[in-house]
């Protein structure tokens, strides 16, 4: 079975999203009504790179020995989605938040990164992480464990509603991800959250010098009307 391929994202919003903070975005989201967006206790391996794609997902149960058995690397969710992933599209792995093995290995993310994707999302562990940490590629994890997933984790399906470090991941949805951790954004409202967070942060750099100058944050953070009104002015 093949995942679906996702459209990929217009330039505009990419150069948007990689040129602001996950922070800014979850602002954004939340003023939108969506809280529950930023993937707790998730860290990159690679704080210097940024992440930015559409989420195939895969998802693992717990390991058991008579469905662990007689699955073969062509019916082994795992190795089908890692064979059929596309370029600009990030892995999010569900391991159900545990720590008790790996979720993957440096030679199967070899595999996920010569396919062209943007990275890899786990909320489990790495396998192998000094050489995943040593690849010019974006990865986030929960920890790092020596042991094969097969010790403590079944591959079950792609492709389907996840959850990832507490997140819903909806196949599709758009995944960014910077040295502070990984955030989920809806798909439709993409193009509004790039546009909106990019114009945040260049009010909140304004603001941020007036700080430095020694200007009180009282009427200026949150900025009022006069605050935005000179900032548009120094925009023109």
């Amino acid at each position: 079975m093949e995942t679906p391929t996702f459209a990929p994202l217009p330039e505009t919003v990419v150069v948007q999203l990689n040129a602001v903070r996950t922070a800014t975005i979850s602002y954004q989201l939340a003023k939108r009504g969506l809280g529950n967006t930023f993937m707790a206790g998730l860290a990159p391996l690679r704080p210097d790179l940024r992440l930015c794609g559409r989420a195939v997902t895969l998802r693992y149960i717990p390991v058991r020995a008579d469905l662990l058995k007689d699955k073969k690397e062509d019916t082994n969710a795992q190795r089908q989605v890692i064979e059929s992933i596309g370029a600009g599209e990030v892995l999010v792995i569900d391991a159900r938040g545990t720590t008790a093995s790996a979720t993957i290995g440096n030679i199967l993310t070899t595999r996920v990164q010569a396919r062209g994707a943007a990275g890899i999302v786990s909320d489990g562990c790495f396998r192998d992480s000094p050489a995943i940490a040593a690849m010019d590629f974006p990865t986030y994890a929960r920890g790092r464990h020596a042991a094969m997933n097969s010790t403590a984790l079944l591959p079950a399906d792609i492709n389907l509603p996840v959850g990832c470090g507490g997140v819903a991941v909806i196949p599709g949805d758009v995944i960014v991800g910077d040295a502070e951790g990984v955030i989920v954004i809806p798909y439709e409202i993409v193009e509004e959250v790039a546009a909106d967070a990019a114009e945040q942060e260049q009010v909140e750099d304004f603001i941020l010098e007036k700080v430095r100058g020694g200007a009180s944050t009282i009427g200026l953070y949150p900025p009022n009307e006069n605050v935005r009104a000179e900032f548009r002015r120094l925009s023109e």
